[in-house]
């Protein structure tokens, strides 16, 4: 990681501090000192992002989904994005959400840009088929003239002939908060769109978008964990577990929706069982389950058919991820589950439909 400008961060907090003592001697001190405590708590917040953090991750999503962005990104990294960034230590491929645009993986940084062309410089990167990109942030301010510039400089430091047009590997720059930041650049290669092409089909199936986030918030990111979609339809949940390699089983009560879900995955030939079975008589465990509740639209379910795909499913996880279009908050209190997070997705910014999303642990 780059070294620290003389004039960066820790000048700023070393001039703060002597301003600081001044400002005790006023009888604004409180007040001052609120902002003093803000300004220093920011300053050492962006020295530890340069310091610690491997990779910068940049995200984008329509407001309708900008509550259910932020719940993924609680479970894949334990804490939210901000100005549509996040600085994490957690790899993640960005083709595994909808809302992940790119993973910058973090080669060097440095708050005073020839320095961080130094720090370039000393990788000794050789390369071909190069490619780099500039990265425009929250708050960067840099003119495209002086971006082209600064990308020309880069490209002097890596010894390789470059490639627009098929890299072979890309590079990235941006500016966050008055930090320079060069590494690495993965994208979301966006090619989990042809699931919207399956086979078959159903007319109320969630969107792809939350299949991915339900996936994300019920695996925290772990491929490892077993997770059951309790209610699978025609698979939907289950493409996008098996894209990201998730560990996913389905199961489904209606035996021609199963033979649809089979058909779908082979399709796009992933492999994973979907059970013809009635939710109480899977006996395998879990670590966790997605149920997607469509009863609620074609047929006139009961309370008493919720609370039983609700209990059932209770028997084999102890957590769960709910997803109804009716408010059952009271249903979901009377099973046993303690409610730990949740968020609504609108269909669109004026209409009325919304799909509620639960986070569930077992008392």
């Amino acid at each position: 990681m780059g070294t620290v400008h003389p004039f960066g961060v820790n000048s700023a907090l070393y001039l703060l501090q002597r301003s600081y003592a001044k400002i005790t001697q006023r009888k604004e001190y409180q007040e001052q000192k609120m902002g003093f405590d803000f300004i220093v708590s920011s300053l050492h917040i962006r020295r530890k992002n340069m310091q610690m953090n491997k990779y910068l991750y940049s995200f984008n999503c329509d407001s309708t989904e900008r509550e259910l962005c932020t719940l993924e990104s609680r479970y894949i990294f334990n804490k939210e994005e901000k100005n549509k960034l996040l600085f994490s230590d957690v790899k993640v491929d960005p083709s595994s959400s909808a809302f992940i645009k790119n993973r910058l993986d973090i080669i060097s940084c440095s708050e005073d840009y020839p320095t961080l062309l130094n720090e370039i410089k000393k990788e000794n990167i050789r390369v071909e088929g190069f490619k780099i990109e500039y990265l425009v942030v929250d708050g960067d301010t840099t003119e495209y003239t002086d971006r082209l510039n600064k990308l020309r400089d880069i490209g002097y430091r890596i010894e390789g002939v470059h490639d627009y047009y098929n890299p072979t590997i890309t590079y990235a720059l941006c500016c966050y908060e008055c930090v320079w930041y060069f590494g690495v650049m993965i994208k979301n290669n966006i090619a989990w769109h042809k699931h919207k092409q399956k086979p078959c089909s159903f007319s109320n199936s969630i969107g792809v978008n939350i299949a991915k986030a339900l996936v994300n918030i019920a695996a925290k990111a772990n491929k490892e964990k077993k997770i059951l979609d309790a209610c699978c339809g025609v698979g939907t949940i289950m493409l996008e577990a098996c894209f990201a390699g998730n560990n996913i089983e389905g199961c489904d009560i209606n035996e021609k929706t199963c033979k649809n879900a089979r058909k779908n995955l082979s399709h796009f030939n992933y492999t994973a069982n979907v059970y013809h079975s009635d939710i109480k008589d899977i006996s395998n465990r879990y670590e966790a389950a997605i149920i997607d509740l469509p009863y609620n639209l074609f047929t006139n379910a009961t309370d008493a058919d919720i609370l039983h795909i609700i209990e059932s499913t209770a028997e084999i996880t102890d957590r769960l991820v709910i997803v109804s279009t009716s408010d059952i908050t009271d249903l979901i209190s009377n099973t046993g589950f303690q409610i730990s997070d949740y968020c609504s997705v609108s269909k669109s910014r004026k209409g009325n439909f919304a799909r509620k999303i639960w986070v569930c642990e077992k008392n």
